[in-house]
Protein backbone atom coordinates (compact mmCIF):
# COMPACT_ATOMS: atom_id res chain seq x y z
CA UNK A 1 0.00 0.00 0.00
CA UNK A 2 1.01 3.73 -0.27
CA UNK A 3 0.64 4.28 -4.41
CA UNK A 4 0.78 7.72 -5.14
CA UNK A 5 -2.94 8.72 -6.31
CA UNK A 6 -3.28 10.82 -9.47
CA UNK A 7 -4.31 14.04 -9.51
CA UNK A 8 -7.98 13.50 -10.48
CA UNK A 9 -8.06 11.13 -7.02
CA UNK A 10 -6.71 13.72 -4.72
CA UNK A 11 -9.20 16.26 -6.59
CA UNK A 12 -11.98 14.22 -6.28
CA UNK A 13 -11.10 13.49 -2.14
CA UNK A 14 -11.37 16.93 -1.76
CA UNK A 15 -14.48 17.20 -3.47
CA UNK A 16 -16.04 14.50 -1.11
CA UNK A 17 -14.36 15.95 2.05
CA UNK A 18 -16.08 19.71 1.04
CA UNK A 19 -18.98 18.11 -0.01
CA UNK A 20 -19.73 15.55 2.78
CA UNK A 21 -17.40 12.21 2.65
CA UNK A 22 -19.80 9.69 3.38
CA UNK A 23 -19.73 6.77 1.58
CA UNK A 24 -22.84 7.08 -0.75
CA UNK A 25 -20.37 9.81 -2.23
CA UNK A 26 -20.76 13.54 -3.52
CA UNK A 27 -22.90 14.95 -1.31
CA UNK A 28 -24.40 11.90 0.32
CA UNK A 29 -23.54 13.43 4.36
CA UNK A 30 -27.20 14.83 5.18
CA UNK A 31 -25.37 16.47 8.41
CA UNK A 32 -22.95 18.75 6.73
CA UNK A 33 -22.99 22.03 7.51
CA UNK A 34 -23.71 24.32 4.37
CA UNK A 35 -21.94 27.78 4.03
CA UNK A 36 -23.76 29.90 6.68
CA UNK A 37 -25.00 27.32 8.61
CA UNK A 38 -24.11 27.03 12.30
CA UNK A 39 -23.32 23.83 13.39
CA UNK A 40 -23.29 24.38 17.51
CA UNK A 41 -25.17 21.44 18.71
CA UNK A 42 -28.10 23.40 19.76
CA UNK A 43 -29.04 24.89 16.41
CA UNK A 44 -27.83 21.96 13.94
CA UNK A 45 -30.19 19.27 12.16
CA UNK A 46 -28.86 15.95 14.34
CA UNK A 47 -30.56 15.80 18.09
CA UNK A 48 -27.94 17.69 20.93
CA UNK A 49 -27.26 14.18 22.07
CA UNK A 50 -26.06 12.44 19.27
CA UNK A 51 -23.57 15.46 18.09
CA UNK A 52 -20.01 15.72 19.90
CA UNK A 53 -18.61 19.26 19.25
CA UNK A 54 -14.79 18.92 18.10
CA UNK A 55 -12.18 22.15 18.23
CA UNK A 56 -9.22 21.29 16.07
CA UNK A 57 -7.08 24.29 16.67
CA UNK A 58 -3.27 25.34 16.48
CA UNK A 59 -0.99 28.05 14.94
CA UNK A 60 -0.82 28.03 11.27
CA UNK A 61 1.31 25.10 9.48
CA UNK A 62 1.42 23.02 12.59
CA UNK A 63 -0.21 19.90 10.39
CA UNK A 64 -4.19 20.24 10.99
CA UNK A 65 -5.38 19.71 8.33
CA UNK A 66 -2.87 17.01 6.72
CA UNK A 67 -3.97 15.04 9.63
CA UNK A 68 -7.07 15.68 9.23
CA UNK A 69 -7.46 14.55 5.80
CA UNK A 70 -5.37 11.46 6.34
CA UNK A 71 -7.75 10.20 9.62
CA UNK A 72 -11.45 10.71 7.58
CA UNK A 73 -10.61 11.54 3.58
CA UNK A 74 -7.78 8.49 3.07
CA UNK A 75 -4.71 10.82 1.97
CA UNK A 76 -1.46 9.35 2.64
CA UNK A 77 1.30 11.10 4.05
CA UNK A 78 3.11 12.41 0.89
CA UNK A 79 -0.26 13.67 -0.56
CA UNK A 80 -1.02 16.15 2.02
CA UNK A 81 1.94 18.46 0.53
CA UNK A 82 -0.54 19.78 -1.84
CA UNK A 83 -3.05 21.05 0.95
CA UNK A 84 -3.68 24.68 1.16
CA UNK A 85 -4.09 26.30 4.08
CA UNK A 86 -7.48 26.35 5.96
CA UNK A 87 -9.60 30.06 5.71
CA UNK A 88 -11.43 30.72 9.08
CA UNK A 89 -13.22 27.96 10.06
CA UNK A 90 -14.03 24.42 8.10
CA UNK A 91 -16.92 22.97 9.17
CA UNK A 92 -17.76 19.03 8.77
CA UNK A 93 -20.43 16.66 10.58
CA UNK A 94 -18.91 13.33 10.10
CA UNK A 95 -20.94 10.06 11.37
CA UNK A 96 -19.39 7.72 13.48
CA UNK A 97 -20.23 4.49 15.09
CA UNK A 98 -23.83 4.24 14.98
CA UNK A 99 -25.63 7.12 15.75
CA UNK A 100 -22.66 9.27 16.82
CA UNK A 101 -21.88 12.70 14.83
CA UNK A 102 -18.52 14.46 15.10
CA UNK A 103 -18.78 18.23 14.69
CA UNK A 104 -15.88 19.12 13.71
CA UNK A 105 -14.84 22.43 13.24
CA UNK A 106 -11.22 22.79 11.69
CA UNK A 107 -10.02 26.22 12.75
CA UNK A 108 -7.56 28.19 10.34
CA UNK A 109 -4.53 29.26 12.47
CA UNK A 110 -3.59 32.76 10.85
CA UNK A 111 -2.59 34.98 13.10
CA UNK A 112 -5.68 37.41 12.23
CA UNK A 113 -8.41 34.54 12.56
CA UNK A 114 -6.36 33.37 16.43
CA UNK A 115 -7.02 36.42 17.20
CA UNK A 116 -10.54 36.85 16.62
CA UNK A 117 -11.21 33.70 17.86
CA UNK A 118 -10.39 34.73 21.32
CA UNK A 119 -12.21 38.43 20.76
CA UNK A 120 -15.17 38.59 18.32
CA UNK A 121 -16.38 34.70 18.07
CA UNK A 122 -15.01 33.62 21.47
CA UNK A 123 -18.44 32.82 22.87
CA UNK A 124 -19.50 30.88 19.83
CA UNK A 125 -16.26 29.01 19.03
CA UNK A 126 -16.14 27.85 22.48
CA UNK A 127 -19.78 26.54 23.32
CA UNK A 128 -20.78 23.08 24.28
CA UNK A 129 -17.19 21.62 22.92
CA UNK A 130 -16.91 18.30 23.99
CA UNK A 131 -13.25 18.01 22.88
CA UNK A 132 -10.13 20.62 22.21
CA UNK A 133 -7.73 18.77 19.55
CA UNK A 134 -4.72 21.28 20.06
CA UNK A 135 -1.82 20.24 17.64
CA UNK A 136 1.45 22.11 18.12
CA UNK A 137 4.80 22.03 15.74
CA UNK A 138 7.05 20.23 17.85
CA UNK A 139 9.76 22.50 15.89
CA UNK A 140 8.28 26.14 16.58
CA UNK A 141 10.25 28.09 18.87
CA UNK A 142 7.15 30.87 18.85
CA UNK A 143 6.07 32.35 22.20
CA UNK A 144 2.25 32.32 20.48
CA UNK A 145 2.06 28.43 20.74
CA UNK A 146 1.52 28.55 24.12
CA UNK A 147 -0.15 31.85 25.11
CA UNK A 148 -2.99 30.86 21.82
CA UNK A 149 -3.23 27.82 24.14
CA UNK A 150 -3.75 29.34 27.24
CA UNK A 151 -6.46 31.55 25.86
CA UNK A 152 -8.06 28.54 24.28
CA UNK A 153 -8.20 26.60 27.68
CA UNK A 154 -9.84 30.41 29.58
CA UNK A 155 -12.58 30.09 27.35
CA UNK A 156 -13.53 26.66 27.21
CA UNK A 157 -13.79 26.97 31.10
CA UNK A 158 -16.25 29.93 30.67
CA UNK A 159 -18.09 28.50 27.74
CA UNK A 160 -18.49 24.51 28.33
CA UNK A 161 -18.81 22.33 30.58
CA UNK A 162 -16.41 19.32 31.35
CA UNK A 163 -14.55 19.43 28.21
CA UNK A 164 -11.31 16.98 27.39
CA UNK A 165 -8.41 18.59 25.92
CA UNK A 166 -5.95 16.51 23.95
CA UNK A 167 -2.64 18.35 22.61
CA UNK A 168 -0.70 16.63 19.46
CA UNK A 169 2.94 17.64 19.40
CA UNK A 170 3.19 17.00 15.90
CA UNK A 171 6.01 16.63 13.20
CA UNK A 172 7.81 14.45 15.56
CA UNK A 173 9.63 13.10 13.20
CA UNK A 174 11.58 15.92 12.16
CA UNK A 175 13.55 15.66 15.83
CA UNK A 176 16.29 13.48 15.83
CA UNK A 177 15.05 10.13 18.28
CA UNK A 178 17.81 10.17 21.07
CA UNK A 179 15.87 13.66 21.67
CA UNK A 180 12.23 12.70 20.94
CA UNK A 181 11.59 11.71 24.65
CA UNK A 182 13.20 14.84 26.71
CA UNK A 183 11.69 16.84 23.89
CA UNK A 184 8.24 15.18 24.30
CA UNK A 185 8.37 15.44 28.41
CA UNK A 186 9.05 19.48 28.36
CA UNK A 187 6.89 20.56 25.94
CA UNK A 188 4.00 18.01 27.96
CA UNK A 189 4.81 19.75 31.74
CA UNK A 190 4.23 22.97 30.03
CA UNK A 191 0.96 22.17 29.12
CA UNK A 192 -0.10 20.45 31.57
CA UNK A 193 1.10 23.76 33.49
CA UNK A 194 -1.67 25.70 31.62
CA UNK A 195 -4.35 23.05 31.26
CA UNK A 196 -4.40 22.86 34.79
CA UNK A 197 -7.67 20.86 36.28
CA UNK A 198 -9.02 20.15 32.64
CA UNK A 199 -8.46 16.64 31.46
CA UNK A 200 -5.75 16.60 29.63
CA UNK A 201 -3.78 14.44 27.63
CA UNK A 202 -0.58 14.91 25.20
CA UNK A 203 0.41 12.49 22.48
CA UNK A 204 3.73 12.77 19.92
CA UNK A 205 2.65 12.38 16.60
CA UNK A 206 3.86 12.28 12.49
CA UNK A 207 1.88 11.59 9.51
CA UNK A 208 4.53 9.06 8.53
CA UNK A 209 3.95 6.58 11.19
CA UNK A 210 0.96 4.99 13.00
CA UNK A 211 1.62 7.72 16.18
CA UNK A 212 -1.27 9.61 14.46
CA UNK A 213 -4.16 7.13 14.16
CA UNK A 214 -2.87 6.18 18.03
CA UNK A 215 -3.78 9.76 19.27
CA UNK A 216 -7.02 10.04 17.07
CA UNK A 217 -7.92 6.55 18.26
CA UNK A 218 -8.06 7.78 21.83
CA UNK A 219 -9.73 11.19 21.60
CA UNK A 220 -12.47 9.01 19.53
CA UNK A 221 -12.37 6.47 23.15
CA UNK A 222 -13.13 9.51 25.12
CA UNK A 223 -16.37 10.28 23.21
CA UNK A 224 -18.00 6.81 23.38
CA UNK A 225 -20.54 6.68 26.33
CA UNK A 226 -20.64 3.16 27.92
CA UNK A 227 -17.22 2.42 25.89
CA UNK A 228 -16.86 -0.29 29.36
CA UNK A 229 -20.17 -2.15 28.80
CA UNK A 230 -18.98 -2.09 25.36
CA UNK A 231 -15.50 -3.87 26.36
CA UNK A 232 -17.42 -6.36 28.65
CA UNK A 233 -19.02 -7.23 25.81
CA UNK A 234 -16.22 -7.68 24.09
CA UNK A 235 -14.41 -9.52 26.44
CA UNK A 236 -17.31 -12.11 26.30
CA UNK A 237 -17.25 -12.77 22.96
CA UNK A 238 -13.18 -12.97 22.38
CA UNK A 239 -13.74 -15.56 25.51
CA UNK A 240 -16.31 -17.86 23.08
CA UNK A 241 -14.27 -17.30 20.29
CA UNK A 242 -11.76 -19.05 22.62
CA UNK A 243 -9.38 -15.76 20.89
CA UNK A 244 -6.01 -14.30 22.16
CA UNK A 245 -7.57 -11.20 20.97
CA UNK A 246 -10.54 -9.05 19.57
CA UNK A 247 -10.47 -5.46 18.37
CA UNK A 248 -12.94 -3.15 17.24
CA UNK A 249 -12.48 -0.59 14.45
CA UNK A 250 -14.27 2.35 12.95
CA UNK A 251 -15.62 1.52 9.55
CA UNK A 252 -14.65 4.75 7.94
CA UNK A 253 -11.62 5.37 9.24
CA UNK A 254 -10.31 1.99 10.91
CA UNK A 255 -9.56 3.95 14.08
CA UNK A 256 -9.86 1.82 16.86
CA UNK A 257 -13.07 1.86 19.36
CA UNK A 258 -12.47 -1.19 22.25
CA UNK A 259 -10.19 -4.67 22.98
CA UNK A 260 -10.45 -7.36 24.49
CA UNK A 261 -6.90 -9.29 24.71
CA UNK A 262 -6.18 -12.23 26.65
CA UNK A 263 -2.63 -13.05 25.53
CA UNK A 264 0.14 -10.46 26.33
CA UNK A 265 1.34 -9.43 23.09
CA UNK A 266 5.15 -7.58 23.08
CA UNK A 267 4.07 -4.69 20.52
CA UNK A 268 1.77 -1.95 22.04
CA UNK A 269 1.16 -0.14 18.94
CA UNK A 270 -0.02 -2.88 16.69
CA UNK A 271 -3.05 -1.76 16.60
CA UNK A 272 -2.21 1.78 15.70
CA UNK A 273 -0.13 -0.15 12.69
CA UNK A 274 -2.71 -2.31 11.43
CA UNK A 275 -5.09 0.55 11.38
CA UNK A 276 -2.64 2.29 9.50
CA UNK A 277 -1.85 -1.11 7.49
CA UNK A 278 -5.61 -1.90 6.57
CA UNK A 279 -6.60 1.62 5.26
CA UNK A 280 -4.27 2.45 2.91
CA UNK A 281 -4.89 -0.89 1.57
CA UNK A 282 -8.62 -0.14 1.14
CA UNK A 283 -7.32 2.75 -0.78
CA UNK A 284 -5.32 0.69 -2.89
CA UNK A 285 -8.37 -1.61 -3.91
CA UNK A 286 -10.69 1.26 -4.08
CA UNK A 287 -7.95 2.42 -6.90
CA UNK A 288 -8.43 -0.93 -9.33
CA UNK A 289 -11.77 -0.76 -8.58
CA UNK A 290 -12.52 -3.46 -6.23
CA UNK A 291 -13.86 -3.29 -3.23
CA UNK A 292 -12.18 -4.20 0.51
CA UNK A 293 -14.92 -6.66 2.09
CA UNK A 294 -12.87 -8.92 4.68
CA UNK A 295 -9.29 -10.56 4.84
CA UNK A 296 -7.52 -13.79 6.70
CA UNK A 297 -3.90 -14.22 7.52
CA UNK A 298 -2.88 -17.45 8.83
CA UNK A 299 0.84 -18.88 9.23
CA UNK A 300 1.99 -21.43 11.42
CA UNK A 301 1.24 -19.39 14.82
CA UNK A 302 -1.95 -17.62 14.73
CA UNK A 303 -5.32 -16.84 12.27
CA UNK A 304 -6.71 -13.40 11.79
CA UNK A 305 -9.79 -12.28 10.41
CA UNK A 306 -10.88 -9.01 9.86
CA UNK A 307 -14.52 -8.46 8.86
CA UNK A 308 -17.48 -6.22 8.78
CA UNK A 309 -19.24 -6.77 12.06
CA UNK A 310 -21.78 -4.06 12.13
CA UNK A 311 -22.98 -1.21 9.51
CA UNK A 312 -19.90 1.09 11.49
CA UNK A 313 -17.63 -0.99 12.37
CA UNK A 314 -15.12 -4.42 11.72
CA UNK A 315 -13.78 -6.52 13.91
CA UNK A 316 -10.75 -8.28 13.66
CA UNK A 317 -10.14 -11.80 16.01
CA UNK A 318 -6.76 -13.22 16.32
CA UNK A 319 -6.55 -16.84 17.17
CA UNK A 320 -3.04 -19.06 17.91
CA UNK A 321 -4.65 -22.30 19.46
CA UNK A 322 -4.34 -25.18 16.74
CA UNK A 323 -8.56 -26.72 17.71
CA UNK A 324 -9.91 -23.13 17.26
CA UNK A 325 -11.24 -23.61 13.20
CA UNK A 326 -11.45 -20.87 11.30
CA UNK A 327 -15.13 -21.89 10.29
CA UNK A 328 -16.10 -21.51 14.00
CA UNK A 329 -14.59 -18.00 14.18
CA UNK A 330 -16.68 -17.09 11.11
CA UNK A 331 -19.85 -18.19 12.41
CA UNK A 332 -19.06 -16.53 15.48
CA UNK A 333 -18.77 -13.17 13.93
CA UNK A 334 -21.73 -14.26 12.02
CA UNK A 335 -24.11 -14.38 14.72
CA UNK A 336 -22.60 -11.74 17.06
CA UNK A 337 -23.26 -9.24 14.22
CA UNK A 338 -26.84 -8.67 15.27
CA UNK A 339 -26.81 -8.55 19.16
CA UNK A 340 -23.24 -5.79 19.01
CA UNK A 341 -24.96 -3.81 16.57
CA UNK A 342 -27.85 -3.27 18.79
CA UNK A 343 -25.69 -2.64 21.67
CA UNK A 344 -23.82 -0.12 20.02
CA UNK A 345 -26.78 1.98 18.78
CA UNK A 346 -28.41 1.49 22.51
CA UNK A 347 -25.10 2.72 23.64
CA UNK A 348 -25.21 5.95 21.51
CA UNK A 349 -29.27 6.71 22.21
CA UNK A 350 -28.57 6.35 26.02
CA UNK A 351 -26.42 9.47 25.98
CA UNK A 352 -28.00 12.32 27.93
Amino acid sequence: PGVRGSTEDLGERERLWKGGFGEGGVGSNPFLCREGECCDSSEGRMPPQTLKKVLLMGRSNAGKTSMRSIIFANYIARETTRLGYTQEVEHSHVKFLGNMVLNLWDCGGQEAYMESYFESQRDHIFRNVAVLIYVFDVESQNIKDMQYFGLCVEALRANSENPKVFCLLHKMDLVPEIERDNVFQAQSDKIRSIAGSLSNMCFATSIWDETLYRAWSRIVYSLIPNVEALERQLTIFCEACGADEVVLFEKATFLVISHATKTSFRDSHRFEKISNIIKQFKLSCTRSQSQFSCMQVSNSRFTAFVDVFTPTTYVMVVSSHPAVLPAATQINIQNARSYFEAHINSTDNSVA
